[in-house]
């Protein structure tokens, strides 16, 4: 499979040229980004119908970023060249192998000879000390977050959807985090790099259920360090990405990297740093997607002990920041042990993104397939204790052609070719639902950094004033239950997304509740002013322009 490998975006050196000269000259900013306001402005000189522009535009923005980058202005210009010699643009033209992109006429773009000369023009003037000064003057006064009351986010500097919720909890949501201590007993804090990183999908399941396979057939190539055998040969967390040359990164290099999204995982200590690393490697597939190999979950409390480091923690950790998670069964290892019990209650809160995969399913026939299947649902129902059924996709995810003997013949055949088309058309959508994806969980971090605030602070508030402060928290751990209850119904807030009673009593154990800060009204009110329209106006300020 070849995400994002399609022909469009591809020309001549020549055309490249020019094409980075009409850039350069509409991006107003500077920044590499061109904006709906400025795309609008210069996509009108090809006098095309507004509804072929608004389409040439959800084409080339189709990760919904809010802006075009060079290579996505390309594919834009392309498109733009189609419509003008009478093609339809629809989705489909995007991998249409009988148009020769490479070779395809620029776009007739009326006026576009007057706008280069009129830029060529004003970078060919110098800026007097004067002009200088009010530059400056103006750049500095300029705002992210205008200083009215309402708190509402000014638009105009904000480049993308992204850049605008970096802002956003720079200024509005982090502030609630580092108060609470919520960076502590929830999730570190974002960095830019977490906005701005790829998309991951991270694999699960037991030793030899095709774990790393699956990856190796996704890329259609190993990765350096790969190990496949019938044995737990994975015994280290990997993270697959691109990059320019093969190579391997140790964890603890890897983690101080201000431009990767792993700073976080420093809190897991050396133990767990040391078995942990990047793999690197140019590939299609990785220049929209990251990969996370992990290690076989392990059976019984013997296996788990050995383990130097909080396994299902780390689990927890990556589960935030992936946008997909595939749970792999193989039909001869359906148990599911205690340690992966643990791991599949650590997802809890993202059952959205889980995707169970029967894998190897060719290696049973199609009567065992069936009663497989059944045992497989019946186990998971008992672990997810939901009463909704979990989609479950079968196939063989390797290299080697499928097993048609077992698989009872073309039936079978057909089965798995559907079975994993649709498997793979769900990874296929990852990047294009990355932008709506980190709203999501962008939203969904908001209203839990707001149930912690309120959680520290009613405890903070059962707290004594002089005597008894040691007896009085540790009736408030050992009760925690009740006091969440309390929280919710003094808040009226929905029980499902309190923490874990269990966990947070954990972490709660090691501080002192009587140091907690009281609730502070105005920061609740901003994240609620955030939700309520911060992220709604940002969201209408980047839909498509045409719209």
């Amino acid at each position: 499979m070849e995400m994002g490998s399609s022909s469009m975006g591809r020309c001549s050196k020549e055309q490249q040229k020019m094409y980075q000269c009409w850039f350069s000259c509409v991006d107003s900013d500077g920044d590499g980004r061109l904006t709906g306001n400025d795309a609008q402005k210069f996509f009108s000189m090809s006098n095309l119908a507004r509804q072929d522009l608004k389409q040439v535009w959800a084409i080339a923005d189709s990760k919904r970023q809010g802006y075009l980058g060079f290579n996505e202005f390309i594919v834009a210009m392309q498109l733009i060249s189609l419509a003008q010699t009478g093609h339809n643009l629809t989705s489909d033209i995007v991998n249409d192998e009988g148009v020769d992109y490479e070779n395809l006429q620029l776009p007739t773009m009326e006026g576009l000879q007057g706008l280069l000369a009129k830029k060529r023009s004003l970078s060919a003037r110098h800026l007097s000390p004067e002009r200088i000064g009010n530059h400056l003057q103006h750049s500095s006064s300029g705002s992210w977050f205008c200083t009215a009351k309402t708190g509402k986010m000014s638009s105009t500097p904000v480049t993308s959807i992204v850049d605008g919720l970096k802002k956003l909890y720079i200024k509005k949501l982090k502030p609630l985090e580092v108060t609470y201590k919520f960076n502590d007993f929830v999730s570190p804090a974002l960095a830019s790099s977490d906005f701005d990183a790829k998309p991951m999908v991270m694999l699960l399941g037991q030793y030899s259920t095709g774990k790393t396979t699956f990856i190796k057939h996704l890329m259609g190539c190993s990765y350096p360090g790969a190990h496949i055998g019938p044995e737990p040969t994975t015994d280290r967390f990997v993270v697959v990405m691109n990059g320019p040359d093969d190579r391997s990164i140790p964890g603890n290099t890897i983690a101080v990297q201000a431009d990767m999204p792993f700073s976080g995982l420093t809190i897991f200590g050396t133990a767990f740093l040391s078995k942990f690393e990047c793999s690197q490697l140019p590939n299609p597939l990785l220049e929209q997607i990251t990969f996370v190999d992990t290690p076989g979950v392990l059976s019984g409390e013997k296996q788990r002990t050995q383990r130097s480091y909080d396994f299902t923690g780390v689990i927890s950790w990556f589960a935030m920041k992936c946008d997909l998670i595939l749970l792999l069964f193989d039909p001869h290892k359906l148990d599911i042990s205690d340690e992966f019990k643990r791991v599949i209650e650590s997802l809890r809160g993202h059952d959205d993104k889980i995707r169970v995969v029967l894998n190897k399913a060719d290696q049973v026939d199609t009567q065992q397939l069936m009663r497989v299947y059944g045992a497989l649902m019946w186990s998971l129902g008992k672990v997810l204790n939901t009463p909704e059924v979990m989609r479950v996709y079968i196939g063989s995810f390797n290299d080697k052609p499928i097993n048609e003997a077992a698989a009872a013949g073309p039936l079978g055949k057909d089965l798995f070719e559907k079975e994993q088309e649709n498997l793979l058309t769900d990874l296929k959508d990852i990047p294009k639902k990355a932008c709506d994806r980190r709203i999501n969980e962008f939203v969904k971090r908001a209203r839990s950094a707001k149930i912690h605030a309120y959680i520290m602070s009613h405890l903070k508030n059962e707290m004594p004033t002089m005597m008894g402060k040691a007896k009085a928290q540790q009736r408030l751990i050992d009760n925690l239950g009740d006091e969440f209850a309390k929280v919710q119904r003094e808040h009226h807030l929905p029980p499902g997304d309190f923490p874990n009673v269990d966990q947070f009593r954990e972490k709660l154990s090691g501080y002192s509740i009587d140091k907690f800060e009281r609730l502070k009204p105005k920061m609740i009110q901003s994240v609620d002013e955030m939700l309520a329209y911060d992220i709604p106006q940002l969201l209408k300020d980047f839909r498509n322009p045409y719209d």
